[in-house]
């Protein structure tokens, strides 16, 4: 076991909890009766096991993240939860009460169970005296507040507009009412933009009266991360975020750079101030800030802030208190991990020599120039080892499906509690880095046409037996604590009998125990969602997350065109021939739309001379359609939309448009009796809000 541990412990899943295939069984662990879920389980005895290695290899002694997290504390407010316009509760800090009881919980790697307490700060804290402030733990991100000469200079407002206006008057209620002079948006996810109208009006951003700064390229990046596999990632998040458990010992417990994410409005303002050069000087109300572009790191435009007149570091979420997703398993492009640890570099031999404190928009500050720079390496050397030593191995013949088993973080890294993967996971982000470069394939021709999971798996199990021998097998390997094995033939046999509820049952134990074992939350939390879901199924379905007008209005009429032809279903579309010209008259724009090959394609800027269609609409109108509020008829009948030509095409389009929710099945069997309730034709499900890691 110990050989297994210098990878393990790295990236805190349950290799060094596999012990050899065929030892003598342990006893099934019984259902627990202070499980939340009735068939769940506790800790089995190798989790528990893993769980002594890891407190005895990792260094628990070294408590400054601990100090840190604390230094600067002004007051806490008297509410746990904050409720959201519409009625509901959109934050719940008192949900996670119980992980200040001081206990062990033997349901939690060790290491998470510490990042978990960390990110237990809530109420406003002081980070440079009397001029940076923020306040922690109202949503997933951190809001900060820079004291400017007349009012406050907001970095990054948080997801929901209901947890920033009450952050905002939580400040304004400790240290005296000052008004929004500028926000920054640091980048392009929604938990640093999305509660924006809960600390500025937007006809005060309209007349310069307000100043709203981002990296260029944040509109754009802002919107299309999240629109044309939308419905997919979001499905894929309700298992990275863990929706469907509660937020308890056995289930849901950290999202590693916050609690969780604010179920608030959703908006956005656009930024009237961007940032285009490497590095640029903005003063405002009194304050100098130094903004570092950083693209092609944790989002597509990301940029940090060195504010020199008090020696002090923004971070954006380049640096924060984990290492992060170079593949984030929700899906979604592949990240540069040699770049990032640039940008990092940059940031170190720009503003690390001389800052006096880093803060950032998750996690704790650090102060004192020599632990910012320890921290600075940290992170530039985890990101930079990930991609060097992986393609490494990748030029001596290693594949995608062998890296995640051979890669191993230096064991000086392994010592940093700033280099530890509680966001990212290290076996997931060198096969990323893999995929960056070389893409899904290993090279092997076995796999360049790898059969579906439900044409293989009976197959598999016809070979192995037959379901009976299967299950025995499984049970064994459950027992003995190899857990990875056990899946790999479990998982073949769930799809080949999908209704086969022992064998449903068995690996909802064994991914029981790797969510337990895990210290990457994205990997506790998939294993435990889908333990919950092959037990349970999909409740009715999971809702989207809802989002303001504002994020529909930023989705270029384009995109939108995209993600139509994305919905229509190509076999009925077949035969089909038309061609459709779009003008959107209050904004100038025109396009044209053409079916053929089964194909529907857009191009800007152009008009066919003769098409079968003419729509005219103004985009202020054609909002209503997207966000289904109204339809091209009800359009048409007010007065708002004119149609000229043949509508046969237009209405054969509608009629091929596929609805997508997010409540498909990811393991056979799971899917709900009451599905969701599907868009109208033309609607953009609000699911892009979901870029928030």
């Amino acid at each position: 076991m110990a050989a297994c541990l210098t990878a393990a412990s790295a990236t805190g899943l349950a290799a060094a909890a596999e012990t050899t295939p065929g030892a003598a069984p342990a006893e099934t662990q019984p259902i627990h009766p202070g499980h939340f879920d009735p068939l769940g389980r506790g800790p089995s005895r190798f989790t528990i096991e893993l769980r002594e290695v890891l407190k005895a290899t990792l260094p628990f002694e070294d408590q400054r993240d601990f100090e840190e997290a604390k230094k600067g504390f002004i007051a806490e407010p008297s509410y746990k939860q904050i409720m959201a316009d519409a009625g509901h509760v959109a934050w719940d800090m008192g949900s996670y009460q119980w992980l200040l009881e001081g206990k062990d919980f033997e349901s939690i790697n060790p290491s998470l169970q510490r990042q978990a307490v960390l990110n237990m700060a809530y109420g406003l804290y002081e980070v440079v005296p009397g001029r940076i402030y923020q306040v922690r733990g109202y949503d997933l991100a951190n809001i900060s507040f820079i004291k400017g000469d007349t009012g406050w200079i907001i970095f990054d407002p948080l997801t929901a507009k209901e947890t920033a206006r009450a952050a905002l008057e939580f400040i304004n209620e400790q240290l005296g009412e000052r008004p929004v002079v500028g926000v920054v948006y640091s980048h392009s996810h929604v938990d640093h933009f999305g509660g924006v109208r809960g600390v500025v009006d937007e006809a005060d951003v309209a007349s310069g009266k307000v100043m709203v700064i981002a990296p260029e390229g944040f509109m754009e990046a802002a919107i299309s991360e999240n629109v044309f596999a939308g419905n997919a990632m979001s499905r894929r998040t309700q298992w990275q975020y863990a929706v469907l458990l509660e937020r308890h010992p056995h289930g849901h417990v950290d999202q590693a750079i916050g609690k969780n994410v604010a179920n608030g409005n959703t908006d956005l303002i656009p930024p009237n101030r961007l940032v285009s050069k490497d590095f640029e000087e903005i003063t405002l109300d009194g304050v100098k800030m130094v903004f570092q572009n950083a693209p092609d790191t944790e989002a597509p435009v990301e940029m940090n802030t060195y504010f020199p007149q008090f020696k002090a570091l923004w971070s954006s979420e380049i640096i924060t208190g984990t290492i992060h997703n170079i593949y984030t398993i929700r899906g979604a492009a592949v990240r540069n991990a040699i770049n990032w640890s640039k940008e990092i570099n940059e940031a170190l031999y720009a503003f690390g020599q001389e800052a006096e404190v880093m803060f950032a928009s998750h996690s704790w500050p650090r102060w004192g120039n020599e632990r910012i720079q320890e921290v600075l390496r940290a992170q530039r050397d985890t990101y930079a080892n990930l991609n060097n030593q992986t393609l490494h191995y990748v030029n001596q013949g290693v594949t995608i499906n062998e890296i995640h088993n051979v890669y191993e973080v230096p064991q000086s890294l392994q010592q940093q509690w700033a280099a530890r993967s509680y966001h990212g996971d290290v076996q997931n982000n060198v096969r990323g880095v893999v995929n960056r470069f070389l893409g899904h394939y290993d090279g092997n021709p076995t796999n360049l046409i790898p059969l579906s999971p439900a044409d293989s798996a009976p197959l598999y199990v016809e070979m192995m037996g037959g379901a009976e021998k299967i299950l025995t097998r499984a049970q064994q390997l459950h027992d003995a604590g190899a857990y990875l094995h056990a899946t790999e033939i479990l998982d073949k046999l769930v799809f080949a009998e999908p209704q086969n509820q022992a064998a449903r049952r068995l690996l909802a134990d064994t991914f029981e125990q790797l969510g337990y074992q895990a210290e990457s939350t994205s990997v506790r939390n998939s294993f435990l969602q889908g333990a919950f879901e092959l037990r349970n199924g999909l409740p009715g379905g999971v809702p989207p997350r809802t989002t303001g007008p504002d994020v529909i209005r930023a989705m270029s009429t384009e995109q939108w065109l995209d993600f139509v032809a994305i919905s229509m279903d190509p076999k009925k579309a077949e035969g089909l021939a038309f061609t459709i010209n779009l003008v959107t008259p209050d904004n100038g724009e025109q396009y044209l739309v053409e079916m053929s090959n089964a194909t529907l394609t857009t191009i800007k800027g152009f008009q066919m001379k003769n098409p079968d269609l003419t729509i005219t609409v103004n985009r202020a109108d054609l909002n209503g359609v997207m966000m289904g509020e109204a339809s091209f008829d009800d359009l048409i009948k007010a007065g708002k939309a004119t149609f000229d030509g043949d509508r046969t095409g237009f209405d054969q389009l509608r009629s091929i448009l596929v609805p997508f929710t997010p409540d498909f099945e990811i393991l056979p069997g799971t899917a709900p009796q009451q599905p969701m309730a599907p868009p109208k034709p033309f609607e953009v499900l609000q699911q892009i809000d979901l870029e928030y890691d």
